[in-house]
């Protein structure tokens, strides 16, 4: 099955510098060498700490942050030109994370669910119709089309910021931390939901989280980022099974277990994550790893594959 999304070795740069600055600005590596592929009707979860450059690359994939270099393709045209990107940008959706505030307050449910008509100017016969058609399918009545953001619970906002995502039938949603939020139970109706939105309208999802559980529930390949690099990827089952690299164990064996009578191994992530002004050569993991060694502080790992699973450490077991 041909791709729907692929980015090979995609890199992102952002300039640093203040107005004290003189001559050239220093380039401050955020992405480097990239590459996933995402194929129709697929869940792929995309993990890692705060910084480690997950949203950044949300951002490239819609054309809202510069490359530095690599390429993306999309339903198997290149994303280059600014044309091409309105074009990836019609045919993909976001689920934010703070869904209130994603909404305009001044702008009531009905309006703002269909507002994505009036962005990419698609017309649009009856606007109010549409609205109630959008509500119902994410399990809403009617009458919440007539209601302001700040009136809507936590769970109706969700679903109000899936009907929008929802509107010119995407091919993919982007999602980042669609869970963030919301109590357990609603957790579970927002994850059913969008599953059944996935097969009845042939979605593909790209989610965006550090929640190892809602992954394992949804996802069906996981890439795992540390610092702007992938370390892992791969089937979300295999991954959970037998997880090859230190940092995808460490963040696994970190997720709470709820049975008293079980005690989780002890490989926690020691120490606090480099900033990103000074990451670490070789590996970039080596500062914070159980199996370090002298190799892992100069030598970038090649990546290792098998099969689908893919691993870039020097001594993983895969």
């Amino acid at each position: 099955m041909s791709a729907l999304l692929s980015i090979r070795d995609l890199s992102v740069d952002f300039a640093l510098g203040s107005w004290l600055d003189i001559g050239a600005r220093r380039q401050l590596n955020i992405l480097s060498g990239i590459s996933l592929d995402l194929v129709p009707g697929e869940t792929l979860g995309l993990v890692g700490e705060s910084g480690s450059g997950k949203t950044t690359l949300a951002r490239a994939i819609l054309g809202l942050q510069k490359l530095s270099g690599g390429t993306i393709q999309f339903e198997g045209a290149p994303l280059a030109s600014p044309s091409d990107f309105a074009r990836v940008r019609r045919r993909t959706a976001m689920m934010f994370q703070d869904a209130v505030s994603s909404l305009s307050p001044r702008m009531a449910v009905g309006e703002a669910v269909t507002e994505p008509f009036a962005i990419h100017r698609e017309a649009l016969a009856d606007r109010r119709q549409t609205a109630r058609d959008l509500l119902a399918e994410v399990g809403l009545r009617p009458e919440i089309a007539s209601r302001f953001p700040h009136e809507l619970s936590g769970g109706q906002a969700r679903r109000v910021g899936v009907a929008r995502a929802l509107a010119l039938r995407p091919a993919l949603v982007i999602a980042d931390e669609p869970t963030a939020g919301l109590d357990v139970s609603v957790q579970a109706e927002i994850l059913n939901l969008m599953a059944d939105l996935k097969d009845r309208l042939s979605l593909s999802y790209l989610i965006i989280t550090h929640n190892l559980a809602l992954v394992r529930h949804v996802a069906d390949r996981i890439a795992v980022l540390y610092l702007g690099r992938l370390v892992e990827t791969g089937p979300s089952e295999k991954i959970f099974a037998r997880p090859a690299h230190p940092y995808t164990r460490s963040l696994i064996a970190a997720e709470p277990i709820p049975d008293p009578r079980r005690r989780r191994a002890d490989l926690a992530i020691k120490g606090e994550i480099p900033s990103i002004l000074r990451r670490p050569g070789g590996c970039v993991f080596h500062t914070r790893c159980p199996i370090a060694k002298d190799r892992c502080k100069t030598e970038t790992p090649a990546p290792r594959r098998e099969g689908a699973h893919q691993v870039n450490c020097h001594f993983a077991d895969i």
